[in-house]
């Protein structure tokens, strides 16, 4: 634990075009709070851009910066803001300046979809690493090899990686608890009304519920199951022996639960992950069938317009 005599410890936040404001604003305030839980400023932050100049955040709000990422002064962790687009101007320049951050040893983090870029710019390689539910589908397809998990945040040493939304607190209260302890932690948890904070062993949303809190547990295993095999379904079977069940058990189970069959809410998991390959790569739709369990183009398509009302051609062709 950090003696009062200490020095603090410096973030720097770099702001990509349409970053997410309440990312931001989570992680800063979270530190902002442990401040003034400690009375005195141990943490301190500035806010970094591309170019030096304003950055918009995709609520349309402009956040004033201190410095451009190519005169970037030491921080102790600098944090990648991204979030509806990874293209950017300047983003060549961007990628040199991680790269560079990166080679030096230094500590890097994300935001949200920071994590893509970071992956661009080659900083997760060998690196466990997390990213928001939406995007993480077509990150495992564009970086296959970096191991991108579920978690609602991952620090694998000197790489820390988020979610995004109130995973952003969660993340800076376990820098808090290295710091300072669980108690510290706890106390800022609890200002923001935090109602339970997270570890990195907590998963993000897996389907089509918002979470599955306070649900069977058992349940909870055979989601995350179907979750972790899309492409290559487990059979009923399969599923119930992984929770020491009967196959007819896990169907009242899911009948109580979540009012439908497992069959069925198999289906919703692999459809949604084919919706999210859809929107984000350029995946052939006859690879996004089979990177989501089909084996037949037509069974695909039939299924795809009966969940979403659109053929999978029509999904592609729209903007988001």
């Amino acid at each position: 634990m950090p003696e009062p005599s200490q020095p603090g410890r410096h973030f720097a936040f770099l702001l990509i075009e349409k970053f997410s404001m309440f990312s931001l604003a989570a992680a800063i305030d979270t530190v902002r709070s442990a401040n003034r839980a400690l009375g005195r400023d141990f943490y301190s932050w500035t806010t970094v851009s591309p170019d030096g100049e304003a950055a918009m955040a995709s609520n349309g709000l402009p956040i004033k910066t201190s410095y451009s990422v190519s005169d970037l002064p030491p921080a102790d962790i600098l944090f990648v803001c991204v979030g509806l687009t990874t293209e950017f101007p300047g983003k060549s320049k961007v990628l040199a300046a991680l790269r560079a951050w990166g080679r030096k040893g230094n500590a890097l983090g994300a935001l949200s979809v920071g994590s893509h870029l970071l992956a661009e710019a080659g900083q997760l390689d060998g690196f466990r690493c997390t990213i928001h539910w939406e995007n993480r589908a077509g990150f495992r397809e564009r970086f296959p090899d970096i191991d991108c998990t579920g978690s609602v945040f991952e620090i694998d040493r000197k790489r820390y990686t988020c979610a995004g939304g109130t995973t952003s607190i969660d993340l800076m209260l376990e820098i808090v608890r290295a710091d300072f302890g669980p108690g510290l932690a706890t106390e800022v948890a609890n200002q923001f009304q935090h109602e339970r904070i997270r570890s990195a062993g907590d998963r993000q949303r897996v389907g089509p519920e918002r979470d599955l809190v306070g649900k069977s547990e058992k349940l909870k295993k055979i989601v995350e199951l179907m979750a972790d095999h899309l492409d290559e379904p487990l059979s009923a079977g399969q599923l119930a022996r992984s929770a020491g069940l009967s196959v007819r058990q896990v169907e009242r189970l899911f009948l109580r639960h979540l009012n439908m069959t497992p069959g069925r809410y198999y289906m919703r998991l692999r459809l949604e992950r084919a919706r999210e390959l859809l929107r984000q790569t350029n995946m052939p739709i006859l690879d996004v069938a089979i990177a989501t369990g089909f084996t037949s183009h037509s069974y695909f398509a039939q299924s795809y317009r009966l969940q979403f009302g659109r053929p999978p051609s029509e999904e592609r062709r729209t903007t988001y």
